[in-house]
């Protein structure tokens, strides 16, 4: 498979691992800061980080057009609010003493104008947004299956309701785009120059 490659499938994969991490740390009643909290987000930032060039390699499936153009911008416009904040999660447990102390800094972070705005309310949901309508204009374009864009939908908004469904968020992710790695190998396939050099 072209690019995106691995990373398409790797990026999902830390984002569960996150959840799954989560969940241990959320059992003993201690999560955060600490050890648990510290390596569960900072897979977080690693999923995150991954999917950047995983988008971009998205972009390249598509046709070329404004609207494809537009939704990776505004899908790499929340994936940097996302990393902001998975990073400053990572900081401030880094710089607190104790669990209140980290509330306090995350507070007075969101405190500053627009940054509650940018890196929670608005931000974020533009990423999941954004790979949404990315699945879609992959089905238009017969790299994804019809059901592509459903899978992708639940398994984005899912976490919205409550943030213990992450690890079968990420799967969902993953699973929603299983279907391009056949769809482009059926081109690779179909293409005559590479019959050619087969």
């Amino acid at each position: 498979m072209k690019s995106p490659g691995v990373l398409l499938f790797s990026a999902p994969l830390f984002f569960s691992g996150y959840g799954v991490i989560r969940l241990f740390g959320l059992a003993d009643g201690h999560y955060g800061p600490g050890i648990d909290w510290q390596a569960a987000h900072i897979v977080g930032l690693i999923g995150m980080v991954l999917f950047v060039p995983a988008v971009l390699g998205l972009e390249r499936l598509l046709p070329h057009s404004k609207w494809g153009m537009g939704t990776v911008i505004v899908t790499l416009t929340g994936l940097a609010a996302t990393i902001v904040q998975f990073g400053a999660d990572v900081v401030f447990a880094a710089m607190a003493a104790d669990r209140a102390d980290m509330s306090r800094l995350s507070r007075e972070f969101s405190a500053v104008p627009g940054v509650r705005l940018a890196f929670y309310e608005v931000g974020p949901p533009l990423f999941f947004l954004g790979l949404i309508v990315l699945t879609v204009l992959l089905v238009r374009a017969g790299r994804l299956p019809w059901w592509s864009p459903v899978v992708m939908a639940v398994s984005t908004m899912a976490p919205m309701l409550t943030l213990d469904v992450i690890p079968l968020a990420g799967v969902g992710i993953l699973a929603s785009l299983v279907g391009l790695r056949r769809s482009a190998d059926r081109s690779e396939a179909s293409s005559p120059v590479l019959r050619a050099s087969a």
